[in-house]
């Protein structure tokens, strides 16, 4: 399997966790611009949220949300500047930053979720 295909996989995970757990609205999915992608957007009440999903087969490697460096965070508060532009006319928008670990052990996916993971970088 390619790493897009895993990624969808943690998507996939990620985005029913999110609808049945959080209630969210999920609004788009790989949004994709020349800064970098947003894997998950979605509406939480009145915030409108920039997730990042992080997938691993085990945490030999670390975690999965230590990936989510300061670069990182950088590149997807572009995107999501990108993405409010394109798809709002009002710049007074609630938005939020979370990150979506997923662990596979042995078939048994764990997910941890943090809101606010980070705040707006330039």
């Amino acid at each position: 399997m390619n790493k897009r295909s895993i990624g969808n996989i943690g998507e996939d995970i990620a985005v029913k966790w999110l609808v049945k757990n959080k209630n969210y609205n999920i609004l788009d999915r790989n949004y994709s611009t020349g800064y970098g992608e947003i894997d998950i957007i979605a509406e939480d009440g009145k915030a409108l949220v920039f997730i990042e999903v992080k997938f691993r087969n085990g945490t030999d490697f670390g975690y999965p949300y230590e990936a989510v460096n300061k670069n990182k965070q950088r590149r997807i508060c572009k995107a999501a500047l990108r993405y409010v532009q394109e798809k709002y006319n009002n710049d007074d928008i609630n938005m939020r930053f979370d990150v979506a670990e997923i662990i596979n052990k042995d078939g048994v996916y764990y997910i941890r979720y943090t809101e606010n993971a980070f705040e707006w970088r330039e």
